[in-house]
């Protein structure tokens, strides 16, 4: 009782005064670490990003010094929200530093190609420094930001910062100049204008790097409620032609994420969303503001996009979960130290669980939509073989061990399954809470005291696994140690236990759920991972493998592309067709294979027939899910 009484007096704490400031970092760099004393001097930072044809950003800092000697200038290495060494320093050309007319030269460290060293000379009050950010032209290069009519700009890219402070003690004033017409949006605050050019009042480089911009030609903007604005950029004009019940969909997900967590962590919060072919997409949290970017359909085929509408959702959330709340030991002081990513199954796991719930309380996806999202969760981690010997802890190392590149056999390998699997085993905290207290409360009361906290305070509080397991104890009394580290450190069950408790169970169909028909028609592929066990394109082209399935077994890869079936010509349905046609065993399914210069057919021996994962209901009357997705009143 008395850690219940403690858990209503978090509810009840006042507005904070200041943003929270974590002070000791979970790891200290051995060399030169940062320390939190203020950087004397205002660095400025101009960015010219007029040359969108060359897709090239023209950089000029002016970088203020205080004495003489050896001074260390890093790019951005470990990026928030990314949990990895992503800085694209190969990018970064063009590089010149001087000093009162006068070039300074500059030395890369070899053992830490972030850095540069220069000796301030005599007299010199700053350096000037300047450099070219070349951004990708084609996606092969990295994820392309910059096209004819929009770009998403991330100071990060675009900087440099003197390194031995943290970076929330340096201060920065920075502007940069668009393409004659074109409307820019940060969440930075005293922006002027003059022309093309947006100048923003100094702030802090950590609050500079946590506020990209968007800007592009073909703007539209709309408030949500809550302060809270959902700014659209898009390749065409008709790209942004919402409806009106469309933007409700989205004020009520503000609305219900609010009355959720029962606080909100920012003065105002920026939606910066991009509709494009070109763009390359994006789903990045920050504190007062989000990077998203989808297909240019979004609204105007609203009927079969339902699938990618978790994103702002997901995003959204982690301005409470991520940003405000953060891992202990993913919290650096500086973008030098390397972050450790032990509690993501937190910080995305549970984000995960609630863009699903906020979706559909919100309406912003159906229903049977969300329930069939559920399914594909429950039926991948049924089948998926790499859970035999990895733990879902060693999937947050993946960001930094793979970087999100193309995987051989990904159901083997496993990938940041801290996500979908951490969703899932939040899902079975949520069912447990209701259970045991009969449906008095739920993981919405975590959320609430956990993440809810010092209501207008956008700075960040760090947890450890301690701090969890305690927040969970005060809703519900249970040895939540164990629930999570069996779940998490250990080679575990497939997570299906919050499906159970929540009325529903697993079960198998020869048409395809909801999600699964929007998912497939969003990546044009036919997801056959439950019968054949590939994943496979329009064209034939195989993009996944499930390990030791049927396709597996006749030695395929996602090299593999299939030519014809039964003497035809490769055709989605045909294929389909014929998979189901072959329950019988009489009609066998004879695949002509193209792998690089070599042809080759198989006779593939399986007779299982078309297999979809769906959500069936066990009893009647509303299942505990049911009311997990119902809306807040």
């Amino acid at each position: 009782m008395r850690a219940f009484c403690s858990f209503l007096i978090l509810l009840a704490a006042p507005a904070a005064a200041e943003n929270s400031l974590p002070q000791t970092p979970a790891y200290v760099h051995p060399e030169r670490p940062a320390e939190d004393v203020r950087y004397p001097g205002v660095m400025t930072l101009d960015v010219d990003a007029t040359d969108t044809a060359r897709r090239i950003l023209a950089v000029r800092q002016q970088i203020p010094v205080a004495a003489p000697g050896p001074l260390t200038l890093r790019y951005p290495e470990w990026l928030p929200g990314k949990h990895a060494p992503r800085g694209p320093i190969a990018a970064l050309a063009g590089l010149t530093i001087s000093a009162g007319g006068k070039p300074v030269p500059w030395k890369r460290d070899p053992r830490d190609v972030y850095a540069f060293t220069v000796d301030v000379p005599n007299g010199a009050k700053a350096l000037d420094v300047r450099f070219q950010y070349l951004s990708p032209t084609e996606g092969n290069q990295g994820r392309v930001s910059v096209t004819a009519e929009m770009l998403n700009l991330q100071w990060e890219t675009v900087a440099l910062y003197p390194a031995g402070h943290y970076t929330r003690q340096i201060r920065v004033r920075p502007s940069v100049t668009l393409p004659e017409g074109w409307q820019g949006v940060a969440a930075l605050d005293g922006v002027v204008r003059t022309g093309s050019t947006l100048r923003y009042a100094e702030t802090d480089f950590e609050t500079l790097v946590d506020s990209p911009m968007f800007a592009g030609s073909n703007y539209k903007a709309w408030d949500l409620g809550h302060d809270v604005r959902l700014n659209v950029f898009a390749d065409r004009p008709g790209d942004l032609a919402a409806t009106d019940d469309q933007i409700a969909a989205h004020r009520r997900m503000v609305d219900q994420a609010v009355k959720l967590f029962g606080s909100r962590h920012y003065d105002r919060y920026e939606f910066l969303f991009a509709l494009s072919t070109e763009l390359g997409g994006i789903g990045l949290e920050h504190h007062r503001s989000s990077e998203n970017a989808l297909p240019r359909t979004y609204f105007t085929d609203w009927a079969n996009t339902a699938a990618m509408r978790g994103l702002l959702p997901h995003e959204f959330t982690h301005s409470w979960n991520g940003k405000f709340r953060r891992g202990a030991d993913l919290w650096t002081p500086d973008y030098r130290t390397p972050m450790q990513n032990s509690l993501l199954w937190v910080y995305e796991g549970q984000t995960s669980y609630w863009d699903s719930v906020l979706a559909a309380r919100s309406g912003l996806i159906p229903k049977d939509v969300v329930l069939g999202e559920f399914a594909n969760q429950a039926a991948f981690y049924e089948m998926q073989p790499g859970r035999a010997w990895k733990p879902l802890i060693d999937t947050t190392n993946d960001p930094i061990t793979n970087a999100r590149r193309p995987q051989a056999f990904r159901t083997w390998q496993r990938s940041e399954d801290y996500y979908s699997e951490g969703s899932l085993i939040w899902m079975e905290a949520d069912m447990l809470i209701r259970e045991k207290t009969g449906g008095r409360r739920s993981l919405d009361d975590f959320a609430r005291g956990f993440f809810g906290i010092n209501d207008g305070d956008w700075g960040t509080v760090t947890y450890t696994f301690e701090d969890v397991v305690a927040a969970l104890n005060a809703v519900a009394p249970y040895d939540w140690a164990s629930f999570l580290k069996t779940r998490v450190d250990e080679i575990a069950k497939p997570p299906l236990g919050g499906i159970e408790k929540g009325g529903y169970r697993l079960v198998y169909k020869e048409t395809p759920n909801p999600y699964q028909v929007s998912s497939d028609a969003r990546s044009r592929t036919t997801d056959l991972s439950h019968s054949v066990g590939i994943t496979v394109s329009a064209t034939g082209a195989i993009s996944n493998v499930v390990w030791d399935g049927p396709m597996f077994r006749e030695g395929v890869t996602t090299a593999t592309r299939i030519m014809a079936v039964n003497g035809r010509e490769f055709n989605e349905a045909d294929f389909k067709t014929t998979i189901t046609a072959a329950k019988t065993g009489k009609t066998p399914i004879e695949l002509l294979l193209k792998e690089g210069p070599r042809y080759r057919t198989i006779r593939l021996g399986y007779t299982g027939g078309l297999r979809y994962p769906h959500l069936e209901r066990v009893g009647a009357g509303p299942a505990l899910l049911d009311r997990v997705l119902e809306a807040l009143p």
